[in-house]
């Protein structure tokens, strides 16, 4: 998704057939939150034109993501409303300290791990990035916006995943 702007991606129709009231979860950081707020905003804004369920769980940061999608999965796996898919949402901005790279090793390999675990999609939607500008150029600007793009791939996940269960 490094494309400017992706504009493929968003205008692929995603072929998926909604079902009202499917649930999908965003889990959102605390840090740079005027940043992953508007990425919250264009994912919702996508989700709900499909008439989703959107819920948003917040945690203090980038790390504590798939802690809390794990968790969230675990108390919900048997209900009715479990989730198709969880998007994670953050911003990493790089520092002077190799803090930046443990953080996003961390958070990457922590979604990787439920993706290849969960029986549901977890998207990536955590920006790692070395300034500001490069993050306001992913939520609106020259790069597209990440938070809808996350939302479609979470859509074409849902999908693809569904396809996979019908025919088995």
């Amino acid at each position: 998704m490094a494309t400017k702007g992706n504009k493929k991606l968003i205008s692929r129709p995603t072929g998926i057939p909604i079902q009202q009231g499917v649930s999908i979860v965003l889990v959102k950081t605390e840090w740079n939150a005027h940043i992953v707020d508007q990425l919250e905003k264009g994912c919702i804004q996508e989700l709900k034109s499909h008439k989703l369920d959107v819920r948003t769980i917040t945690v203090p940061g980038s790390v504590e993501i798939p802690f809390a999608i794990k968790s969230y999965w675990d108390h919900s796996k048997y209900r009715d409303d479990r989730p198709l898919a969880f998007i994670a949402l953050g911003c990493v901005v790089r520092g002077d300290t190799p803090h930046f790279d443990y953080v996003c090793q961390s958070v990457t390999q922590g979604v990787t791990q439920l993706n290849l675990t969960l029986p549901v999609p977890v998207i990536f939607g955590v920006l790692t990035v070395d300034n500001e500008k490069q993050a306001m150029e992913r939520i609106g600007g020259k790069h597209g916006h990440k938070g809808a793009e996350a939302a479609i791939a979470a859509l074409k996940m849902i999908t693809l995943n569904s396809a996979f269960r019908r025919s088995s």
